[in-house]
């Protein structure tokens, strides 16, 4: 059977000829368009024909310690420089996405960390410059610090969480004295809300206590953040902490005892709330004067002479309603065995300050169990009218005692 071509159909040997007229025709097209791109003259894309300047960035981003490095040191070791050109960016993260805050130089030659870093902590770095032209070139390393053998921590008060008293420091007691006071104050920080003025002032080698001007606010929001982790606090001996700590001043109370007219004047947030009769220190042992923190409270506690310096003159084991005032063993507390009269008339006690009570401190009615209910951590006591000297500054958490001139002085 035979089977004929659709009228008008181009034979075979026609359409092959007429495919090969029109792919001539598009490469023709091509071409001219190629030429016009490139202008037809072999030019390469930096010149000035129009083209994209591939051209490579003159400035040079160095890293130290360089990439893959092990035990950098903490401080001092990391820099990002740029020659011929000036840095853009530099980042800087260690291995959980925290960045490392740091600064670039005026002329853009030079980049450092603005603190220290933490030990056996994986970092990278991203760096980016341009050169005169605003080319840019980039540079990535990573690097681990090195984890020291010898360590110290910082023992902070108020704890985590605590609503404390107007009077209340933030004090930190190091497990290793320091030698570099500078390092490790630069990292500690501590602010407030709202804000005030806050220095640090240390005591010795192994204490650092933080402070305003005058008593915190009612109702102050302050934290306290230990960046420690790699700051050499003394030759060879590294921090290994890093917390943040906040607490919430609940009120201002107060209390001052007049030692010469026997008696303790309680105010809080500026309005006088009661009036306590007390007996102070006796005249061979007399209450030291100044404004004291109160740093414990115990329900019932053993006070022995011989923790003191007393030898054996007195072992009371349920003194009741003790609050502690001073590292050398001065408290405010119920007294159960010294007669009603006593209070108010005459001063018996071997330094402490001391209100009517009962023993056990099961009696919610003494004067004792309730100045004990009404105060809290970071209250403070003010004794005037002794016939001792003021109290020291370190003695217990009592930095109040040194005028703030004296407390925010460069120390030598």
């Amino acid at each position: 059977m035979n089977v004929q071509p659709i009228s008008g159909a181009p034979s075979g040997r026609r359409s092959r000829r007429r495919a090969g007229t029109l792919l001539a025709a598009m490469t023709g097209a091509m071409l001219l368009a190629v030429t016009a791109c490139g202008g037809g003259d072999g030019s390469d894309a930096g010149d000035d024909g129009g083209g994209v300047d591939t051209k490579a960035s003159e400035a040079v981003v160095k890293i130290a310690p360089k990439d893959g490095a092990d035990d950098v040191m903490t401080n001092g070791a990391l820099k990002v420089t740029a020659d011929k050109g000036r840095l853009t960016s530099v980042k800087v993260k260690d291995s959980k996405g925290n960045k490392i805050p740091g600064k670039i130089a005026g002329d853009g030659s030079r980049w450092e960390p603005t603190g220290h870093l933490g030990s056996g902590t994986e970092y990278t770095v991203d760096a980016v410059a341009k050169d005169s032209e605003g080319r840019e070139s980039a540079k990535h390393a990573s690097f681990t610090t090195f984890v020291p053998e010898n360590t110290f921590i910082g023992y902070f008060t108020p704890e985590n969480g605590e609503t404390v008293g107007a009077g209340m420091p933030v004090s930190i007691r190091f497990s290793r004295g320091i030698t570099e006071p500078e390092a490790v104050e630069r990292a500690v920080k501590v602010t407030a809300e709202p804000s005030v003025p806050i220095e640090g002032h240390w005591f010795g080698n192994d204490r650092l206590d933080f402070r305003p001007e005058k008593y915190w606010a009612k109702g102050t929001k302050v934290k306290l953040q230990l960046n420690l982790d790699g700051v050499e606090g003394r030759p060879g001996v590294y921090g290994k902490q890093a917390k943040t700590v906040e607490f919430t001043v609940g009120r201002s109370q107060v209390s001052t005892v007049d030692a010469k007219a026997k008696k303790m004047t309680v105010e809080r947030d500026g309005k006088v709330i009661k009036t306590i009769p007390i007996t102070a220190g006796a005249p061979a042992n007399p209450t030291y004067n100044g404004e004291m923190v109160i740093s414990e409270k115990h329900k019932v506690t053993r006070m022995n002479g011989d923790t003191v310096g007393f030898g054996g003159e007195y072992d009371i084991k349920d003194v009741p309603h003790a609050m502690r005032l001073s590292t050398s063993g001065t408290f405010i507390h119920g007294n159960y065995w010294a007669g009603g009269p006593t209070f108010g008339s005459a001063n018996v006690s071997h330094g402490c300050v001391g209100l009517q009570d009962v023993r056990g401190a099961g009696d919610k009615s003494t004067p004792a169990a309730w100045f004990y209910d009404n105060s809290m951590i970071g209250d403070v006591v003010v004794v005037k009218n002794s016939k001792d000297k003021q109290i020291q500054p370190d003695n217990g958490l009592n930095g109040w005692n040194m005028d703030w001139d004296e407390w925010k002085a460069p120390q030598q």
